[in-house]
């Protein structure tokens, strides 16, 4: 048992997974979308949709899309400060099937019109689980440093991509792979969470691969 299971996250209260765990959803949210968001349509599921004024889950999720951690004073007035960042959004339910009572659909749309539809899960203590990024089903919870990397689903680009990590002498702890179609007109989305924080040219030289569409890093929460 860790020390966080019994005394669970700092924070802003009142409940680690209603509001720590979705600040950490919204910081989330925000680190995949790649830059500062302008517009989000939030949908709640389950537990989040029936208590969420109660418990700041809204003040909570705002916080963390303007980028603010979950022991942030600002939490509290994180809607002024959405304004004040022009930042728009709204709340609005959603039934969804086979997901954590404590879910969120996030539709974003970031200051230069990049969009990004992600689905997570605050699933208790504080700790988070992102379940979908655009249409691809992943696990991605934040532990480690982390770098996405979107690409053709063809032979050999699995063994190419891990290649790079080596160059760097950058040690993976975890892959995940999500596959849409097969073959070449196909794409995979690969997650690779690594024991080192990630040098901001990985992505370039990972970009050079033949068949690499996108990737992109995203630091440890």
């Amino acid at each position: 048992m860790k020390i966080l299971d019994i005394i669970g996250p700092v924070m802003i209260g009142p409940s680690s997974s209603h509001t720590a765990g979705a600040a950490r959803l919204g910081k989330m949210a925000r680190l995949i979308l790649g830059e500062s968001v302008v517009q989000a349509k939030i949908k709640l599921h389950g537990s989040f949709r029936d208590t969420y004024r109660g418990h700041g889950t809204d003040l909570a999720i705002i916080a963390g899309l303007l980028g603010y951690e979950a022991d942030d004073d600002r939490l509290r007035d994180s809607f002024q400060h959405a304004k004040e960042a022009g930042l728009e959004f709204s709340f609005s339910p959603v039934a969804l099937r086979n997901v954590h009572p404590n879910t969120v659909v996030f539709e974003l749309t970031g200051i230069s019109g990049r969009k990004a539809n992600i689905v997570g899960s605050s699933i208790g203590g504080g700790a988070i689980e992102i379940t979908e990024i655009g249409n691809y089903q992943v696990q991605l919870d934040g532990t480690y440093p982390s770098i996405v990397v979107i690409c053709s689903d063809v032979p050999g680009i699995l063994a190419k991509v891990a290649s790079v990590f080596s160059i760097y002498s950058i040690n993976i702890a975890l892959m995940k792979q999500s596959r849409q179609g097969k073959g070449a007109a196909g794409e995979d989305m690969m997650i690779f969470e690594t024991d080192q924080q990630l040098p901001d040219d990985l992505c370039t030289v990972i970009k050079r691969i033949d068949g690499v569409k996108k990737s992109f890093i995203l630091p440890s929460l």
